[in-house]
This record gives C-alpha cells, structure tokens and sequence, in this order.
C-alpha cells in the first residue's frame, strides 16, 4: 500500500466552487472564463498573447505549424524529454534531430545540438528550428540557444511544460540574487529584473497537465509576442474556422462562419479554466513550498554519498515541478528498476524522467538510433529516479521519504 503517493494535486473549495458555478452558468466549451485564465496567465508570465488549448502537446504542434514548419525540415530536439516534444514535429512531416543533455542539469547541450545541426546541413537537409526543454522546471542555457538560433536562422520553440514559475538572468541582468528562503513574489523578481521563462523564444509552450506546477486536469498554452502567429494557432485550434468562433452562440455572436485551413480540436474548455484562474492565482504559493520541500532533500540527503542531487544552476529561479535524484550503482549492489521496486512495496511511489528519445523503438528503427549516439543521457538514464514533491507533501512525509530511501542505500551497500 502506497504510504506517500507520487503526486496529488493541490485543489480546494476555490477550484471547486469555480467549476460549479461555471456549470450552473451552462457555459462549458471556450468561453469568457477560458478568455480570464489566457489574460491572467500573459501578465503572469509576461507574454503579449497567449492561448489556451487541450494540452501543451496541441501548443507545440500549433507553435510549429505557425512557424511554417514543412515536411523534411529538422527540428533540433533533446532526446531527454517526454514524447511529446518530438512527436509534434513528426506531426507535420518533419523530422526531430536528437541532442544530448548536459551531465549538470539534463537540459539542451547547445555544443552537441551545433555539432549535430552542422552534420545535417552536410547531409543536405535544412534544418528550421530548436526546441529546448526546460527540464524538471530549471531553465536552460537561453544565452546559448539565442546565439545559436540567430547564427543559423532558426525559430525557438520552448517547451516550458516543467514551469510555471521559473526565471533566469540573462548576460546583461543587474538582477540581485533569489534568496530561495524567501516567499516567491514573481511580480518582485520581474520588477528586479528577472526574465519569465520563454520570454527569449519565438513561441513557450506551457503545461497544466494532472502533476504539473499548476493544473487544469488536461490543458496547455502558447505564448507569444507576435499577433500574427497567435492568430494563427488560435485559428488552428478550433478547426481553422476564423477569429473569434467561439462567439457565434453568444448575443454579439452570429451563426455564420467560415474555414480558412485544416485546423485541429484543441481548444481548452470552461470547466477547465475554472481550475487554472485559482490554480495560476496560488502559484507563487505553490513555489515557495516546492523550494521548501527541494531544500529539505537537499538538507536530509545531502550527505549521501550514493545519491546526487539536483542543483540550482547559476542564475535560475528553478520550478521544482521534478526533483530528479541520481544512483551511484557503482557503491550498491542493486540496480535501479529493483531499487524502485523496494520503494514501491515500502510504500513510496516513485518515476522515471525520462527514458530518453533515442532509446525508444521508434527513434531506433526510424532513424537509426543507436543507444550510444547521445552517451551522457543514455549513461545517466540507468541513475536516475525521481521522489515526490508536490505542495501537499507535509514535512513529515518528507522526513519519511528521505529516511526511506536513506535505510535503503545502506542496505544495499557494497561490501568493501
């Protein structure tokens, strides 16, 4: 019997009560609440356009196909995320370019994805975008990505799927310090000069998935600064029926409409937005306990030397959506699956983030990946696990979890 769960979402009587009145109103598809949740969410991240959709999956795809993305054009793609980065490229006929990560934080190494972007320009092929991902809510190197996608005229589409909030300080910030002991105060971090993550793409991409940082049950948004591209995937996401659709069975609507493209069904509902308008309003609470719970790892786990942990990279205000923890299999005498195994029967639910893209069988057989070709992810993948860190989760839980995983390594200790 699971004792701590993986995840549970953090909803009360303001969600509930959103929901409720939001049926009692009979409004339940894309309306005036969803319009609410996509103005709330552009101040909040400080994004001139944004629009809600289904998922963050249905954001990247429509990001990409606002992006004019063809078939046979590359997109340069971690290989350590979830599907869905790469599968919206595969979408549209184009083709995902795998990247190794960085050993220090798993996110995008911008020297292998020139070193990889430089072979496929050779090959002949004409490579559009990049696609970074923040992972596990710690910003990338966004100096590094600019520069790359200016050298070589490409379009970034940031999958921010792990943030909500993260920030980082650019090169030429003046930006003071974060004190992670302190309440987040995310109007206070931009007003000191803080950047949201994805204000430096073409288009970020955001998640409200169950285990997010903030939820909507099932839901995403694109962000942009350009009305051009916002229109387009507001367009597509409802059928490619023109502006404003969603108006036709309302008093100032009209029955008439016309398509304008093949669109999708992407748009996110009423019900769902109810959730998100509360969820985005208690996010900076959200974050300052997911800081206090990673600083409470950090503090009882500190001192294992079998264990890494995950760290702050330099001018980052991390997310803490994941808190990702490395095995040194070399000091146990068990491997990872089992020991995920133990935790499970104690009664600790754990994951994996992620099996990386080159290792899947579709990237194999479709693209010739072999497990080797992207070494540091393919070595640390067989280390990683990934613990419970949600706002609910009590310091005593906490304490439990640590001292549950802390008698396990002990346990498995090899005989010197």
């Amino acid at each position: 019997m699971i004792k701590v769960p993986f995840y549970k979402p953090s909803l009360d009587h303001l969600e509930i009560d959103e929901v409720v009145a939001t049926l009692k109103g009979g409004w339940l598809t894309t309306g005036m609440k969803t319009k609410q949740f996509e103005k709330d969410f552009g101040i909040y991240v400080q994004q001139q356009h944004s629009v809600a959709l289904n998922s963050c999956t249905a954001a990247l795809h429509l990001a990409l196909e606002a992006l004019h993305i063809k078939e046979g054009d590359g997109v340069l793609v971690p290989t350590m995320t979830f599907a869905a980065t790469a599968e919206v490229v595969r979408y549209l006929g184009a083709n995902p370019i795998l990247v190794d990560c960085r050993e220090s934080d798993f996110n995008l190494d911008v020297a292998d994805a020139e070193r990889r972007l430089k072979a496929a320009l050779d090959r002949g092929q004409k490579v559009r975008a990049i696609m970074p991902v923040h992972y596990a809510g710690q910003v990338g190197d966004v100096d590094g990505i600019r520069r790359l996608a200016q050298q070589y005229d490409l379009k970034v589409i940031e999958d921010a799927a792990h943030c909500c909030p993260a920030f980082y300080r650019d090169s030429t910030s003046t930006a003071q310090d974060w004190n992670p002991e302190v309440p987040t105060d995310s109007a206070r971090l931009i007003a000191d000069g803080w950047k949201p993550v994805g204000t430096s793409a073409d288009i970020s991409c955001f998640s409200f998935y169950a285990n997010k940082c903030i939820t909507t049950g099932e839901g995403g948004m694109a962000c942009t600064g350009n009305a051009e591209w916002a229109d387009r995937m507001r367009i597509m996401s409802l059928h490619g029926i023109s502006r404003d659709a969603w108006k036709r069975f309302m008093a100032e609507g009209n029955w008439y409409y016309e398509i304008i493209a093949p669109g999708y069904k992407y748009n996110l509902t009423d019900v769902a937005s109810a959730i998100g308008v509360h969820q985005l309003r208690k996010s900076d609470a959200f974050h300052t306990r997911r800081s206090q719970i990673a600083g409470m790892y950090r503090q009882r786990l500190g001192s294992v030397a079998e264990l890494t942990l995950p760290t702050v990279q330099p001018s980052r205000v991390h997310s803490w959506h994941l808190y990702v923890v490395r095995l040194d299999l070399d000091r146990l005498n068990v491997n990872r699956t089992d020991f995920l195994a133990e935790l499970t029967k104690l009664g600790l639910g754990t994951s994996v983030h992620y099996t990386p893209l080159h290792m899947h069988p579709y990237y194999r057989e479709t693209y010739g990946y072999q497990h080797s070709d992207l070494p540091c992810m393919e070595r640390v993948y067989r280390e990683i696990f990934t613990l419970p860190l949600f706002p609910g989760l009590t310091d005593d839980e906490v304490e439990w979890i640590c001292e549950t995983v802390k008698t396990l390594v002990a346990k498995h200790l090899k005989k010197s």
